[in-house]
């Protein structure tokens, strides 16, 4: 017989539970709160500190048959693809740093140099890590996280669980604005890389009317040195536009919170 007093224990943790998954599903989707280098218990933690409270604002009892019914699975799932899609529209404008990194490299002709991204697990170029960081502490800078955390709060009101199903535009939303992270990477891109592809046609002139001249041994240190030289000067623009992107990705996820597309 279970005591009196822990009689609704098991239904509270329950509760807990489903507090726990979007805000959890958001996070592990997000830029920073994603990265394998933060610890689960950490983000378990901040899950259910957004999660409870925000479940508290709006109504909700849980299933008549329980989670292991169709009615729980349903409810499951409703809160794993709206935390999945708030945090991964935020991961898009995150991912324009790392894209514009990429092409500033190929045209430096650093694509060779290429390292491994601590946050994915792949092979990443230099130039793509430096902006990666960057755009790291822009957005922390920017309260980043913290809008995040707020638009997860919020979602509850507009979604709240067992109807939090996005529509087809919303999805399709979010796969269209998922095409402007290589829109936003070329502007980051922009004032370096153009001017580096204009350094390698000098280059190239310059071996077609000196043919005994070495383009590898010439072209290359000029490319890096110009292009090195050309992100101290670009620096500010570029994290402006970084600051656009992730500003615009935020927004976006609001907008998803809201249930609209």
């Amino acid at each position: 017989m279970i005591p009196t007093g822990f009689a609704g224990v098991e239904a509270q943790l329950w509760i807990w539970l489903i507090a726990m998954i979007r805000p959890g599903a958001a996070f592990l989707a997000a830029p920073i709160f994603g990265a394998p280098q933060v610890p689960v218990q950490v983000r378990l933690i901040v899950s259910l500190a957004v999660g409870i409270p925000a479940l508290a604002a709006v109504p909700f009892v849980l299933p008549a048959d329980g989670l292991a019914s169709i009615a729980g699975f349903a409810l499951i799932i409703g809160e794993v693809l709206a935390g999945l899609a708030l945090g991964f529209a935020v991961q898009i404008g995150f991912s324009a740093a790392l894209l514009a990194g990429e092409t500033i490299g190929n045209a430096m002709g650093l694509g060779f140099a290429s390292m491994i991204d601590p946050t994915s697990g792949a092979q990443s170029q230099a130039l793509g890590q430096f902006l990666n960081i960057l755009g790291t502490f822009l957005f922390l800078a920017m309260g980043g996280h913290l809008l995040l955390a707020m638009i997860v709060f919020e979602s509850y009101r507009a979604l709240p669980p067992g109807e939090a199903w996005l529509g087809y535009d919303a999805l399709a939303g979010l796969v269209r604005f998922g095409g402007t992270v290589f829109a936003a990477g070329l502007v980051i891109a922009l004032p370096v890389g153009f001017a580096v592809v204009l350094v390698q046609l000098v280059m190239g002139m310059l071996a077609r009317s000196a043919p005994a001249l070495n383009l590898f041994s010439v072209g290359l240190p000029a490319a890096l040195l110009a292009g090195l030289v050309l992100m101290a000067f670009a620096a500010p623009s570029m994290a402006d536009a970084i600051t656009r992107a992730l500003t615009a990705a935020l927004e976006y996820s609001r907008t998803l919170s809201l249930g609209r597309s």
